[in-house]
């Protein structure tokens, strides 16, 4: 899917992500995060055309609470700035598509989460299709756990190569030193069978930003860009009774309309804060074992609600930064189930 505008991730940052941060506010998460990506790139506040965040209500607790975390970008004198109530990865699309227009040459996208003040668990809940699953209060744990026991009866694997994910994640984490959790953590007693405590992401606060830059202003930028060769997001249908839990039609379409079966990968940054989620979209995305996945530990190591996202297209642009990837698969996921998915493509240029 080649657009008219080469655009790029030029910079990535991320906070170290950690179960709770009760003595900091979003803003002051933020910050440390902010001048670390800017400085990355050499530009200022007042140099960057266009700022998109992502964030949610719900885990504040209080209405357009993201107006507060522009105190730390500085909205004054006015910017062009918008808002997500999503994972930044979803910000992401929306400046990438501000800076394919021409309005703008360089995007600051930033999202954040602050998950330790309530339960996850219940907020999470008011997700999902009012008239007949949120009365009954299932929360992302059981309905993952369901998923889980589709993909079982199914044949589709088993709670051992379960285990084998997590395990894979963690040790992988072990080189991340932004991760919460690293090295050998036990898989633990069951959550909600067939999912253990080492199937399930940890609860934690984080921040994560990058900045997009398009044609030659990312080169001058950036030693190596990453090139956004094709995005797109899909959805699927919001009754999960309706649904086959054991596969993902929309990551599937996402990825082909983002040009990802055109060539193989090298590397893929997957959104699966269960394990389970990780079998359905190896299926989906056609993954074999050359491809490395979630190199950085993934959502198993680390998952800042509403960061997430955007930290796997971070973590992937990085590789190519450093040289270590040529293309990458980024992918996101929000709503329970893997309901809303967006597959971003990266590549290095030719060495």
């Amino acid at each position: 899917m080649r657009t008219a505008r080469d655009i790029a991730v030029v910079a990535f940052a991320q906070s170290d992500h950690r179960r709770t941060s009760d003595e900091l506010s979003e803003v002051e998460m933020l910050l440390p995060v902010l001048h670390e990506v800017l400085d990355r790139t050499g530009l200022r506040a007042g140099d960057i055309d266009f700022t998109c965040s992502g964030s949610t209500d719900y885990l504040a607790g209080r209405a357009f609470s993201f107006t507060m975390a522009l105190d730390g970008v500085g909205a004054w004198p006015p910017i062009s700035e918008s808002h997500v109530e999503m994972d930044g990865a979803w910000a992401l699309y929306e400046a990438w598509t501000k800076l394919l227009t021409g309005d703008a040459d360089t995007a600051l996208v930033y999202s954040y989460g602050k998950s330790s003040p309530g339960s996850v668990r219940d907020v999470l809940t008011r997700q999902l299709d009012p008239y007949y699953l949120a009365p009954l209060w299932p929360d992302p744990v059981a309905l993952a756990a369901l998923q889980a026991r589709a993909l079982i009866d199914a044949g589709e694997t088993d709670e051992a190569e379960l285990a084998s994910v997590a395990a894979r994640s963690r040790a992988s984490a072990s080189a991340n030193s932004h991760a919460q959790l690293r090295g050998s953590v036990p898989q633990g007693d069951y959550l909600v069978r067939p999912l253990r405590t080492g199937d399930c992401p940890p609860i934690g606060d984080g921040v994560a930003a990058v900045i997009l830059a398009a044609g030659d202003r990312a080169r001058d930028l950036c030693e190596r860009p990453a090139w956004i060769r094709g995005i797109d997001h899909r959805i699927e249908p919001h009754s999960l009774g309706v649904r086959d839990l054991t596969d993902s039609p929309s990551t599937r379409l996402a990825a082909e309309r983002a040009g990802a079966f055109e060539r193989p990968f090298d590397t893929a940054e997957l959104h699966a804060p269960f394990t389970s989620q990780e079998v359905v979209l190896r299926k989906a995305l056609r993954l074999d074992d050359s491809v490395r996945v979630n190199p950085s530990g993934g959502a198993l190591a680390a998952n800042p609600i509403m960061a997430a996202g955007l930290i796997r297209i971070g973590e992937a642009a990085a590789r190519v930064h450093r040289g270590e990837s040529d293309r990458a698969l980024a992918h996101a996921t929000s709503g329970p189930c893997l309901q809303q998915n967006l597959v971003a493509v990266l590549e290095g240029d030719a060495r």
